[in-house]
């Protein structure tokens, strides 16, 4: 028993893996014209679906990553107009990084390619199953988190 269950997780490890690659050619694709990257996208998105911003740290940890990599990408973005770093009422030496007026522009722009895609990518999955996935991806960053 246990030996097909580690099987099967590997599988879906490699599986995720596969997909994390594919993603991020669909996101260097999706985001070209716009003069993106999927890492900007992630951290464009990131920030959007934020209510009031985050921290660079409350950014590396919505998406997985180093802190150090996300500051690189936020600094670049803040040069590039896209982002801005904002006091912090809640702490005075980690600033938020929110969207610029142009960030936003550009993130109304990406969902008008975006949420199509979205669309088509999952046309054919039932709601049912990208729920249980989702629970189950969250899970799993839980554990290991």
């Amino acid at each position: 028993m246990h030996s097909s269950k580690r099987v099967l997780f590997l599988d879906l490890v490699l599986s995720i893996f596969r997909l994390n690659g594919l993603l991020i050619a669909e996101g260097d694709a999706m985001t070209e014209k716009l003069g993106l990257t999927h890492a900007r996208w992630k951290v464009i998105g990131a920030i959007a679906l934020s209510n009031s911003g985050l921290t660079v740290p409350g950014v590396a940890r919505v998406l997985g990553q180093s802190r150090q990599a996300v500051q690189r990408i936020t600094d670049v973005m803040v040069a590039d107009g896209l982002l801005v770093y904002a006091s912090n009422p809640k702490h005075k030496r980690s600033m938020l990084v929110t969207l610029s007026d142009k960030g936003k522009d550009v993130y109304n722009v990406l969902r008008e390619v975006q949420d199509p895609w979205a669309i088509d990518s999952t046309e054919d999955i039932p709601m049912e199953e990208l729920e249980s996935a989702l629970r189950l991806i969250h899970r799993l960053i839980k554990k290991f988190n």
